[in-house]
């Protein structure tokens, strides 16, 4: 990616792009879901010690989705907080079947 992105709605065309894999797409899906939980656990049991593991869930799933299903750098190395951004908008856009779990 060398291209410097001046807004999410530029972006995210290309974040898209980036995971046109359905395998990495469902492990962003899980690693995401696993993300809610950890955060979920952690206000419902007082113990923030379940915080630490929403980052290795969530980053952990993606980067196998990318180094070894999608063969490429994840996004978020480049361009952090709209990566982060995207992550969520697909989640989103995956739980209502805005967009297909399996790429066109």
């Amino acid at each position: 990616m060398t291209k410097k992105f001046t807004s999410f709605a530029e972006f995210y065309p290309f974040y898209l792009s980036e995971h046109s894999n359905r395998t990495c797409r469902q492990l962003h899906f899980v690693g995401s879901s696993l993300v809610l939980s950890t955060i979920v656990l952690a206000l419902s049991t007082g113990n923030a010690w379940w915080l630490l593991a929403a980052p290795l869930c969530g980053y952990g799933f993606a980067w196998v989705g990318h180094f070894v299903f999608e063969k490429n750098k994840p996004a978020s190395f480049k361009q952090p907080l709209y990566s982060l951004m995207g992550d969520w908008v697909m989640y989103w856009q995956l739980l209502t079947g805005k967009i297909a779990f399996q790429p066109a």
